[in-house]
């Protein structure tokens, strides 16, 4: 029998209006939204409600919500007696596997990633950072496309390893600009600026995890009861240490996608569920491997179908 693994998605996934059903239908939802207002003394769930859409795209509110709406949708799936055998995040989205695997609470998690949006944003001005996402080329080759910009006293990095094909570059803006047309030359079949803050997983991100490494000082993070694929590493961990340790480097550091899914099917996996918000993730499993089968539930509904399958193949 397969193995079951929970993903939850990071920036981009985030929509307006997202988890109204949930807040109307699930009373135990609702509670998870009530809870992250108080946590953050503002109402974030009208944020994620009603909007507008430029207020919920700001990193320091867009990390929660997504937290926020990944971890009622989870207690559904506890609800229903459904428990995965690994869990795995994409960036912020780790803080929502780490709460599905109870190294950390969900008020805990809320309150880091607001924090850690802010600490993004502040870590370089406005426009002088950027990321682009790079199609159509191998990781080594875009690699030294990096390593030849970042010699000329730019930064360009590789940021995240989403899927075969699919690579996004972090730094400068310069930096990235002058990596981007390498990339072209070296046969890239396009590169896409992305409409991001910050260079984000780049070494430029250094102030910004030096001021998350006192929030998470005064935050509880105990050992994992589910192992948890971490980004920065794509190796399962569960002690609490090497999670803190994971969780600082991960702002500055690529977060290692693709090699988090082979992880999983390497270990048995077969069936991947999206928990939260869109179906981004989904979509990356797909392109690492088109058999697996991949669910992405936002909803009871989702829960339902979901249940279903496990219990189809349980039998």
């Amino acid at each position: 029998m397969g193995k079951i693994a929970f993903l939850f998605p990071g920036q981009g996934s985030q929509t307006v209006g997202m988890g109204q059903d949930l807040v109307e239908q699930e009373q135990i939802c609702k509670t998870f939204f009530k809870r992250a207002d108080e946590t953050l003394e503002y109402s974030l769930s009208s944020i994620m409600l009603q909007g507008p859409e430029e207020t919920l795209k700001r990193t320091e509110h867009t990390q929660p919500a997504l937290v926020t709406m990944s971890t009622a949708v989870l207690e559904l799936f506890k609800e229903e007696g459904i428990r995965p055998d690994y869990v795995a995040g994409h960036s912020l989205g780790e803080y929502s596997a780490l709460v599905a695997a109870e190294a950390m609470s969900f008020e805990d998690a809320v309150l880091a990633v607001r924090n850690r949006g802010l600490f993004m944003e502040e870590a370089v001005p406005f426009g002088e950072g950027a990321m682009a996402a790079v199609l159509g080329l191998e990781r080594e080759t875009l690699e030294e496309v990096c390593a030849s910009v970042s010699d000329s006293n730019e930064t360009a990095e590789l940021a995240n390893l989403n899927c075969p094909g699919q690579i996004v570059i972090s730094g400068s803006a310069k930096g990235v600009e002058l990596a981007s047309d390498k990339a072209k030359e070296a046969g890239a079949k396009r590169v896409i600026p992305l409409q991001v803050s910050g260079p984000f997983h780049s070494s430029l991100m250094k102030p910004a995890a030096d001021k998350l490494d006192k929030v998470l000082d005064q935050l509880t993070i105990m050992d994992a009861k589910i192992p948890v694929i971490a980004n920065v590493s794509a190796e399962a961990v569960q002690e609490a240490t090497t999670i803190r340790s994971n969780l600082i480097k991960q702002v500055y550091s690529p977060v290692l996608w693709e090699d988090t899914i082979r992880t999983l099917l390497e270990s048995g996996v077969d069936t991947f569920v999206e928990v939260g918000s869109g179906n981004v993730l989904t979509g990356l499993v797909r392109k690492v491997d088109r058999r697996a089968k991949v669910v992405a539930v936002s909803n009871r509904e989702g829960v339902l179908k979901v249940k279903e399958l496990v219990e189809g193949v349980t039998e």
